[in-house]
């Protein structure tokens, strides 16, 4: 069976996740609802989104929907459950997917500079042009204007005692 993912949301009351997928097959649109079991305000929304995904019930319809997606539609969950309203979890959720471009990323441990790597290369592939695309241009040539002055930096400068 071939199952294409168009749409993936949550549903508050009861918590669970909600799919809509097209199934080749029979050439027809579907929605699937997946309750989340006990899972509560405590609960670690990368396992549970891991378990989701795993789970062989679900497999097959979720192969089109990322790990990331998952985790964040459980992390909604998790806020709602923690007394949030909509509008919080969501901010909230927006808010951890994020990157700050002055942040430094070599002073994060392991966990969370693999979260923003994750981030970055799901940015990435959502941008990124195919050949297959429509609005695909092999060629691209830009002009930056030069009309404002450069700035400086310490490290650019030459001085006469560096030869």
């Amino acid at each position: 069976m071939s199952y294409v993912a168009q749409k993936c949301g949550v549903q508050l009351q009861p918590p669970s996740i909600v799919l809509i997928y097209e199934d080749r097959s029979k050439n027809n649109v579907r929605k699937r609802i997946m309750p989340i079991r006990n899972f509560s305000k405590f609960s670690d929304c990368s396992r549970a989104a891991e378990q989701l995904k795993n789970n062989p019930r679900h497999k097959t319809y979720l192969e089109g929907v990322s790990l990331e997606q998952l985790k964040r539609l459980h992390h909604l969950l998790r806020c709602h459950l923690q007394g949030q309203t909509l509008s919080q979890s969501l901010k909230q959720v927006e808010q951890k997917e994020i990157i700050d471009p002055e942040e430094d990323l070599n002073k994060l441990n392991d966990e969370e500079l693999g979260q923003r790597k994750r981030i970055m290369d799901e940015l990435f592939e959502k941008n990124r042009k195919r050949k297959d695309d429509p609005d695909f241009i092999y060629n691209v040539e830009v002009e930056f204007p030069q009309d404002k002055e450069l700035e400086a930096c310490e490290w650019d400068t030459e001085t006469d005692d560096e030869f």
